[in-house]
């Protein structure tokens, strides 16, 4: 399923080498994160929803970038947080 907010960043440049943890949680020394989701806007690598600190959604709230990729290896869904659904 996608959506125009997947379909509009197709354009989009993000960091080709993402960190392999989640940005916020590093910076305060917490690496206890269940998941890691990646911003498909910016490359940024947050924590999930399930994470004690949840800073993918709070990325999303604080920029707007509305399209999520899971940051997780042999995963690659996508979330889109103005839908709220798998895209």
């Amino acid at each position: 399923m996608s959506c125009e907010h997947l379909l509009a960043l197709r354009d989009t440049q993000v960091a080709p080498h993402p960190p392999d943890g989640c940005a916020e949680c590093l910076a305060i020394g917490f690496q206890d994160w269940v998941h890691l989701r990646r911003c498909l806007s910016c490359g940024h690598v947050g924590c999930c929803d399930s994470s004690p600190y949840k800073h993918a959604t709070a990325h999303f709230h604080d920029t707007g970038h509305p399209v999520i990729q899971s940051h997780e290896p042999g995963e690659d869904w996508r979330w889109c947080y103005p839908h709220s659904r798998l895209v």
